[in-house]
């Protein structure tokens, strides 16, 4: 078998371009399930019991591997923010030196094979017991995906993400909260000129709306920084006619729960400020905010440890970004991500990853697993 650099054999490089070439863009029911068809295969080769799971989204896989102890829980997800087109438009599959390019090959496809490799090393070895969820809508919020998360972390000794790592490749503990809202306003229509006494703007109620929500996330009276972004904004039909209708979609980021709770109360809470106007505010997804607590740290210094066995660094520290480690870190289960191997470019037309560390991480997951608790 050929080998390369790092220790990454070419059929594992095989098996990451038949990834990248599934293009499975979140809701993209058909890619999802040949995603997980494929994977399925590859974890069953693997010693793996598999299950799916399917909801409007796409289909969920969860294989179980046999072991010593509680399992620990290996999270990832199989859809990517790349439309169907990109693998033969700006993000086209290729590899130079080191450097693998592709869409999703850094989020999180080479992440996937981390797993499926580290566990395929320890067959006919003593090992702990594993527990992986390939969930299909991560990059949308997990919105159809959250009570199969809850469920696979029921008896779990502790939790890996293997989303993409710090830039220096240090692993994440603790991310902040992130919740994507949509503030709708309900006006009235009447003609611009002839009579815009009769009607409400939704346009103009949003844009205050919009002025209330800044001053709502910049209080400084809140324990903590909240990000705020509008990332969208639509209403309206034509100039000459007062708008009936807008809305904007906000993301917003937390780095604890109290300011989370407050923000979204008062959100929840805002009112009209024109007569006849309607304001409504409905969240689209959510993931809490997780600080790392004590447990956490205590699974960082025991990889870390293993890591030094084997001849590498191991580091950890917050992220800004979120993920499905959020929802499991704020359980209380012991949480780590960013097992994911190094690279960049993650969303843009720049992603990669070094085939170095793809080797590096599958060897220091094999190490993990191998380390059986007495």
């Amino acid at each position: 078998m050929t080998v390369i650099r790092g220790g990454a054999p070419g059929d594992l490089l095989r098996r990451l371009e038949r990834l990248v070439r599934i293009e499975s863009p979140s809701r993209d029911t058909a890619a999802s399930e040949r995603m997980a068809d494929q994977l399925a295969q590859w974890w069953q080769d693997a010693g793996a019991t598999v299950r799916f799971e399917s909801t409007d989204a796409g289909t969920s896989l969860v294989a179980e591997v046999a072991g010593e102890g509680d399992p620990l829980l290996l999270v990832g997800h199989s859809d990517t923010v790349w439309a169907r087109g990109a693998l033969d438009g700006d993000v086209p599959w290729s590899i130079d030196g080191d450097t693998v390019r592709g869409p999703g090959v850094y989020d999180m496809k080479s992440g996937l094979l981390v797993m499926i490799a580290a566990v395929e090393r320890l067959r006919g070895r003593r090992h702990r017991a594993v527990r992986a969820v390939i969930v299909c809508d991560e990059e949308i919020g997990s919105p159809t995906t959250q009570a199969l998360l809850r469920r696979c972390a029921e008896g779990v000794s502790g939790a890996i993400g293997f989303e993409s790592p710090h830039p220096d490749g240090a692993l994440k503990v603790g991310r902040r909260g992130s919740t994507r809202l949509r503030l709708e306003v309900q006006g009235r229509a009447s003609h611009a000129a002839l009579d815009p006494g009769a009607g409400v703007s939704a346009i103009d109620e949003l844009v205050d709306q919009l002025l209330r929500v800044r001053s709502v996330v910049t209080d400084p009276a809140l324990p903590s920084e909240v990000l705020c972004n509008v990332g969208t904004i639509a209403g309206g039909d034509r100039a000459n006619v007062v708008p009936a209708g807008a809305h904007a979609e906000i993301g917003l980021r937390f780095v604890d729960a109290v300011a989370e709770r407050r923000v979204l109360a008062a959100l929840d809470a805002l009112t009209p400020l024109r007569p006849g106007a309607v304001v409504k505010t409905g969240i689209l997804s959510s993931r809490p905010a997780w600080a790392a607590s004590v447990r956490d740290q205590e699974l960082v210094a025991a990889i870390a440890d293993i890591g030094r066995g084997i001849g590498q660094e191991v580091d950890a520290r917050p992220a800004s970004g979120a993920g499905d480690t959020n929802l499991l870190g704020s359980l209380g289960i012991p949480t780590v991500d960013g097992f994911g191997p190094s690279g960049g470019g993650a969303h843009a037309v720049t992603e990669h990853i070094s085939l170095t560390s793809l080797g590096e991480r599958i060897g220091l997951l094999e190490a993990v697993l191998a380390a059986v608790p007495d």
